[in-house]
């Protein structure tokens, strides 16, 4: 079960593809955190370029974007490169999966992220929550629903 809307996200600090650390605190404006389960796998591939391709989209509502998954930093820089993804990539690789359990997006079972993004505003609050099921991408009509409907609220 994801995050409930309206409570305080967990805060993190993981290193991103370049191996720099990045703070939850450090995202001001709000945030949107992707969880996804694989870098180089055939669905996240395609979700994580049409995020690329949406850019304007998380911009014009100022947040951050930023995707997390268990692979490890170097895994995220190969993929990152072979994308052009713009955006960070974290690696919650060791101890594996600590940030996307504290975030209730693992999957004990399968051992990687389940496909759940959310929408956190300036305070770090869950305004909105994305998903999908594994093997299935998320929408970006829904990222843009999502931020339409917390731009409103707030």
């Amino acid at each position: 079960m994801p995050l409930d809307i309206g409570s305080t996200a967990p805060s993190f600090t993981l290193a991103n593809q370049f191996g720099e650390t990045v703070e939850s605190t450090s995202l001001v404006g709000g945030a949107v955190v992707v969880f996804f389960p694989f870098a180089f796998s055939r669905v996240c591939t395609d979700e994580l370029g049409q995020l690329r391709d949406n850019l304007e989209l998380f911009d014009a509502a100022g947040v951050s974007l930023v995707a997390v998954s268990v692979d490890h930093k170097y895994t995220l820089r190969a993929f990152a490169d072979a994308n052009d993804i713009p955006f960070d990539l974290l690696a919650d690789f060791w101890p594996h999966g600590s940030v996307t359990r504290a975030y209730s997006a693992f999957d004990d079972a399968k051992g990687y992220a389940d496909r759940v993004s959310y929408v956190l505003d300036g305070s770090g609050v869950v305004r909105a929550v994305v998903s999908s099921e594994h093997g299935q991408g998320r929408p970006i009509t829904d990222y843009s629903q999502a931020l339409s409907a917390v731009e409103a609220a707030l």
